[in-house]
């Protein structure tokens, strides 16, 4: 098999020196995201390759959570039918357990407009077998509607017609609530571009609100790298970039901040972090609390020739409607 993921290539290598080791503590070795090397893990896992992805667990333990988890499992048990009551009160006045007022339950048979109450509904305009309650509908020698018994009147007082469907939806026209409420104004969206020092606004993966800040580019950055101990080969160049991200929101960002940082040719290529940290340039750390500010340094190796044009920040590998980006001015 050829590897052609470099990121891939990077896991593999260090899987190798270990031979065996847990998913997250990999994670953590490469600076990476452990969801993310665990689907990179199973994938390859599938390809030939000499590698077996397991899970370890303690049965007992197991056993005790599934059976403690077994009650929200069960069904709810239907109550016992009772028989319709021998008069049907007037709307909007309690009489009893069989209650058929707006909006207040009255036991386990309520007539709760829009609630269904067992297997009797009362729910207002759905029938629900022979012992329906459906305003202004007889059902049986009581008749339900505005509370009037039927047998002691001739003539049954006549529902009111029923009302127009477009006038109570949308109101009568030209006037105000013809305007959907659906469709109110929207904020202007967070610009996703900008220019090294901008602050750009965003969302991570799990609804995160999320600050990025570009505050630095060195290019090059050869004296960095070579003083950390690495050896640059011929042809090629060292950059660093300095970001600082902040979680406005509630939810923790759990991820590792500059996992998907990446520089832009000016070909329209990405360029992935090289695997190494500087002593004098602290990386990013893991995970970012709700109302917390971090910051770190990403280090990438690319060609003497190449040109960097942009740096793009991504939640994901590939880039979406929340990726932002950054324009550089050399």
């Amino acid at each position: 098999m050829a590897l052609t993921d470099p990121v891939d290539a990077r896991l593999l290598a260090a899987l190798a020196e270990v031979g065996k080791v847990a998913v997250h503590e990999l994670a953590a070795r490469l600076g990476m995201d452990p969801r993310e090397v665990a689907y990179r893990l199973v994938a390859l896992s599938g390809s030939g390759l000499p590698l077996l992805v397991g899970v370890e667990s303690d049965p007992n333990g197991l056993r005790a959570a599934l059976a403690a988890a077994s009650g929200w499992a069960r069904p709810p048990q239907p109550s016992p039918p009772y028989p319709q009551a021998p008069y049907a009160p007037p709307q909007g006045v309690p009489s009893g357990p069989y209650s058929t007022q707006q909006g207040v339950p009255s036991g386990p048979y309520s007539a709760q407009h829009g609630v269904p109450s067992g297997p009797y509904s009362t729910q207002q305009g759905v029938p629900s077998g022979p012992y329906s309650a459906q305003q202004g509908v007889p059902s049986g020698p009581y008749s339900a509607q505005q509370g009037v018994p039927a047998h002691r009147y001739a003539t049954p007082v006549p529902a009111p017609p029923p009302a127009d469907p477009v006038m109570s939806t949308w109101g009568p026209p030209q006037t105000a609530s013809w305007a959907r409420g659906d469709q109110r104004p929207q904020a202007p969206a967070a610009p996703r571009q900008g220019r090294t020092g901008d602050v750009l606004a965003t969302e991570g993966l799990d609804g995160e609100q999320l600050t990025v800040q570009l505050l630095e580019v060195q290019d090059p950055a050869d004296f960095l790298f070579t003083a950390a101990g690495y050896r640059l080969d011929e042809g090629e160049r060292a950059v660093v970039v300095h970001t600082e991200i902040t979680n406005r929101g509630t939810v923790p960002y759990a991820s590792l901040p500059d996992n998907y940082l990446e520089l832009i040719t000016a070909e329209g290529t990405p360029v992935t972090k090289a695997p190494v940290s500087l002593t004098s340039r602290p990386p990013h750390k893991i995970g970012v609390q709700p109302g917390e500010t971090t910051g770190g340094h990403t280090v990438y190796v690319v060609g003497e020739a190449t040109r960097i044009v942009a740096v793009r920040w991504s939640p994901r590998p590939e880039p979406d409607e929340r990726t932002l980006t950054w324009s550089l001015d050399f």
